[in-house]
């Protein structure tokens, strides 16, 4: 069990503990977005005034522009050993990168919340128990994969893709036998707001991944093909959750207020009764289970990099994982007690705000690596701060800032809707200004600065990697 456990958090990954191929991003990711969850934001797209096609078209898009950006920061995993947040502290700092920490805690709580209410559902129906009881068993599994670690979060994903693949097919063919998919796609009809509406959708749901996408592309090999990390990552989620998406879309548009009334109940309905409910049921809460726990293991190490960059510290004992997985596990389950009677009419405005603050991050992060640094960093310098990175680095806080105020025109939520978006015809394109932007900003800025890129990336000495297991909490 001890060689299972995960030792790592934080610190770099040394070379000898690496392992695995490429094609795993592939696997995890697949089996990360075959879920309800996923069929729900497609379904959003339709349920908000869509059409088949155009539907469809846009959540393509989305999620081919989005899935992009994510990959390109899965890419940077294996040439770092290091979990995504960390190394933003080299574009804001080793303390300023608490700032999109604190947005990115409150991303992984909202998403395990939203999950923990579609698989608690599920869950109540497997063990004959309610709703509540259901969401608190499932959040207890899921706290206590996530503290097991990053070999268990990749087989889940391998044993996830497979399950769900196959019941994500007999579920279509089924749908596929009660409506008329000719009737269904004959009725477009274009509208850029709804167009536009799908790519965010879709888009978001991508992005959200980009914090912490690289925690589990960090263990392969440093020799791992850059190009092979982006594209297997980005085809296994795109192709994953546009299967979800494409699913939720033809359901929505031909069940209408029988999937809005109970997504779960409709979703396992169109399998049969019986048996066949059960093992359904028991699909949608292992899909649910693989992504709640990325969300989790992701939410401890967002934690755990915002406070060690205050605190000083490199590692992390297998205690205060625990408790660091405990405090997202009880905030999301809290959450998702507190929301479950009115889950869909917020979905949609959680996943466009948070769009709206990890878009300029990604943007500053990426320029960052790709064109400023080059792939190019002082690993250790970026657990002090009194190094090369410094405590704050107001470059690039600033142009976070800018980043948010520069998408508040064209963002359009049910509590707030910006000026220009009346003239876009209700469009909500704050997305395509919130990379724009910022990546131009920061690339103009910082492009003479390098005095903090080394000659060559910085690993630490071999005797500063001391083993996690025995460090402080």
């Amino acid at each position: 069990m001890a060689a299972v456990v995960e030792k790592h958090s934080i610190d770099v990954v040394p070379d000898s503990e690496r392992h695995g191929r490429a094609f795993n991003q592939f696997t995890l990711w697949v089996g990360a977005n075959l879920h309800i969850t996923a069929v729900v934001t497609g379904a959003l797209a339709v349920v908000f005034g869509g059409d088949v096609v155009w539907s469809l078209a846009g959540l393509v898009l989305g999620n081919l522009l989005g899935g992009a950006v994510m990959a390109l920061h899965s890419a940077q995993g294996p040439k770092l050993g290091l979990p995504q947040m960390i190394q933003s502290r080299a574009q804001f700092g080793v303390k300023g990168a608490v700032v999109p920490l604190l947005l990115v805690i409150l991303m992984y709580v909202g998403f395990f919340a939203s999950g923990s209410v579609l698989a608690g559902e599920a869950t109540a129906q497997l063990t004959h128990t309610g709703d509540t009881t259901g969401i608190i068993l499932f959040a207890l599994v899921t706290a206590v994969l996530a503290a097991v670690g990053y070999r268990v979060i990749h087989v889940l994903g391998r044993v996830a893709s497979v399950i769900c693949a196959l019941a994500f097919v007999y579920l279509g063919i089924r749908l596929l036998d009660r409506v008329d998919l000719g009737e269904l796609l004959g009725d477009a009809h274009f509208s850029l707001p709804m167009f536009l509406l799908a790519v965010s959708l879709s888009a978001s749901w991508q992005l959200a991944f980009g914090p912490y996408v690289a925690d589990y592309s960090r263990y392969l090999p440093r020799d791992t093909s850059a190009r092979a990390t982006f594209w297997w990552t980005l085809s296994g989620s795109a192709l994953g959750s546009q299967w979800s998406m494409t699913f939720g879309v033809l359901v929505a548009a031909s069940a209408g207020e029988a999937f809005l009334d109970n997504q779960v109940g409709y979703v396992v309905s169109l399998g049969g009764a019986g048996a066949a409910a059960s093992v359904l049921y028991f699909v949608i809460a292992l899909g649910k289970l693989t992504v709640n726990v990325l969300n989790t293991y992701g939410g401890f190490m967002a934690m755990v990099t915002g406070v060690s960059g205050f605190r000083g510290q490199r590692v992390l004992s297998q205690r205060g994982r625990s408790l660091y997985i405990a405090v997202i596990s009880v905030a999301g389950t809290a959450v998702a007690l507190a929301g479950k009677d009115s889950f869909l009419s917020s979905f949609k405005d959680f996943l466009l705000f948070l769009l709206t603050f990890f878009t300029p991050w990604s943007a500053i992060n990426l320029v960052d690596y790709y064109l400023i640094a080059r792939e190019r960093y002082d690993i250790p310098a970026l657990f002090d701060p009194q190094g090369r990175y410094g405590a704050w680095r107001w470059k690039a806080l600033v142009v976070y800032a800018v980043g948010l105020v520069a998408q508040f025109p064209f963002l359009a939520t049910s509590f707030y809707t910006g000026p220009l978006v009346g003239p876009l015809g209700g469009a909500d394109v704050s997305w395509i200004a919130g990379l724009v932007v910022p990546a131009a900003l920061y690339w103009l800025l910082a492009r003479r600065d390098t005095a903090h890129v080394p000659e060559a990336t910085i690993l630490p000495a071999p005797h500063a990697e001391p083993a996690a297991s025995g460090a402080a909490s």
